[in-house]
């Protein structure tokens, strides 16, 4: 008998060959700073990008190294997002993320409640502890990061990064993939850079995506 799981982990994805070519222009970003998240995420780097409809291909158009992921995890979720939040996420060693639900659109599209449809994650290096993901207080499973690993699970589930010793960094795409409607879609931007690593990176990242 099956055993539902409302996860999804599939393996070498992507050779080390094509994971190298996503992430390497990733950390050298001028726009990499430390993370536009609060909370539990105050001690990881990154920056992240919303998008919607049109939004998509100027995206891709600008970061064209990013373009195989997003083809891989939004054609992989079943549920017709039409809205995403796509957040590079650097975790140091000796640091973690606590436990969360994603609803980083929450306040820009005015709807209090909205939840992920699902959530991606294609790590890119994969020092670290496992992936915690849970419902409530019940503990539901571990996913222990590889290089190449996509993971998809449902939006609504608790989850967070244990922290890890050693060296090294930990490095993933995150796509948190919504479904909204007509009102709520049109407050959001059709596409928008969110970077904390100073003001030329904000405007070069914004002229370059207003061409």
């Amino acid at each position: 008998m099956a055993i539902f799981r409302p996860w999804k982990v599939i393996r070498d994805v992507f050779t080390a060959a094509e994971v190298a070519a996503i992430r390497e222009p990733l950390l050298a970003s001028p726009l990499v700073g430390r993370s536009t998240l609060g909370g539990s995420f105050r001690a990881s780097r990154g920056f992240a990008i919303t998008f919607h409809g049109a939004g998509r291909a100027k995206l891709e158009a600008r970061f064209p190294y990013i373009a195989p992921f997003l083809a891989k995890a939004i054609s992989a979720g079943r549920r017709k997002p039409n809205a995403w939040y796509l957040n590079l996420l650097l975790v140091p060693a000796g640091a973690g993320v606590g436990r969360h639900v994603d609803g980083t659109l929450r306040g820009p599209s005015g709807d209090e409640t909205a939840v992920p449809r699902v959530v991606s994650v294609l790590y890119l290096s994969a020092p670290g502890g496992p992936l915690v993901l849970s419902r409530g207080v019940k503990e539901l499973g571990r996913v222990q990061p590889r290089e190449g690993m996509m993971v998809h699970f449902d939006g609504d589930l608790d989850h967070a990064v244990e922290p890890f010793a050693g060296d090294g960094t930990r490095a993933s795409l995150v796509l948190e993939q919504y479904r909204f409607g007509p009102e709520a879609l049109e407050r959001l931007p059709e596409l928008k850079v969110d970077s904390r690593a100073g003001f030329k990176a904000y405007l070069d990242a914004h002229a370059q995506v207003s061409r």
